[in-house]
């Protein structure tokens, strides 16, 4: 089995019920910092708004076939628990939270970092120039990526953590540790 350094977690809802969760995406950063990506749709078992389908491209007919929210995070459970998980913004947290509450189970006790605080610490020369979304980020440190597919949205996280890294000189942990934000 693959050694892990972190997880990058990213996804994408049918609406703007947080819990909607339509697409799930994972990057795994392995111990060489190499990525591999995995991803899946999610039948949300809701409605798609039109403002969503337009942001993602995701509509129902992508789901109709694709297991649910219970069964696509089966799949993934117990590596993520054993990995730091990174998000960009608490969004992913949120929405995970959420639809483990809309299915009845608590959500995981997963330990979250979020990368838009690591980027912050990278380059704080980026506040009220730009900021530190993803699509800034994106034009800022080169990186290539289709935004707003969860799949992808989670590599380009990953990504920015590496990138970040490298320009600190400091592991993703003592970012995140100075920071605080482990939880």
């Amino acid at each position: 089995m693959s050694s892990y350094r972190f997880f990058a977690l990213d996804v994408e809802t049918a609406c703007s019920d947080v819990a909607s969760i339509c697409q799930i995406g994972i990057a795994c950063v392995k111990s060489d910092d190499m990525i591999q990506t995995w991803s899946t749709y999610v039948n949300p078992r809701t409605h798609f708004s039109p403002f969503n389908s337009r942001l993602h491209g995701i509509g129902p007919a992508h789901v109709t076939d694709a297991p649910d929210f219970a069964e696509a995070i089966a799949l993934v459970e117990p590596l993520l628990a054993r990995h730091h998980i990174i998000q960009h913004s608490n969004f992913d947290r949120r929405a995970i939270h959420g639809a483990h509450a809309l299915i009845g189970r608590k959500a995981p006790p997963w330990t979250w970092g979020d990368s838009v605080r690591i980027a912050r610490r990278a380059w704080p020369e980026f506040i009220g120039n730009g900021g530190h979304g993803l699509a800034h980020l994106k034009r800022r440190l080169k990186l290539t990526f289709v935004h707003h597919d969860a799949g992808e949205d989670a590599r380009a996280a990953a990504e920015v953590v590496l990138h970040a890294e490298k320009r600190t000189g400091q592991t993703f942990e003592a970012m995140l540790f100075s920071a605080g934000q482990v939880r």
